[in-house]
């Protein structure tokens, strides 16, 4: 047991070496109850652009990467990343924004969605 107000040290493994190129966060997506409302929450108050929207999702551009605002029934909770070999995931699906993917899901229960870079 560690001293009151003193730290204690774990050994920590050593990181994996990096690849020669990290993999993009294409976006992350949230589910709202109301996908304009939501927009309309989001471009009042904070520097962001709308990229696409509809009834069931709306895609919001920051400076760094992009928010997916969704109706949980119709999109599950996510994040997506842009990768040129997306179709070793999987059979790719255009969808109505015009990207290709396809959702895997992480050991853990965790979507991912995998897009094909454009």
């Amino acid at each position: 047991m560690a001293a009151k107000g003193k730290n204690t040290v774990t050994q920590k493994q050593k990181p994996p070496s990096k690849p020669s190129k990290l993999d993009t966060i294409h976006h992350v997506a949230i589910p709202v109850p109301n996908v304009a409302k939501a927009v309309e929450w989001y471009t009042s108050r904070f520097n962001c652009c709308v990229d696409y929207i509809d009834e069931s999702w709306a895609l919001l551009a920051f400076a760094n990467t992009k928010l997916a605002l969704v109706l949980p029934r119709e999109h599950p909770s996510h994040f997506a990343l842009s990768r040129p070999d997306a179709n070793k995931f999987g059979d790719l699906i255009t969808h109505r924004d015009g990207l290709n993917s396809v959702y895997i899901t992480d050991p853990f229960g965790n979507s991912i969605e995998v897009l094909e870079e454009s």
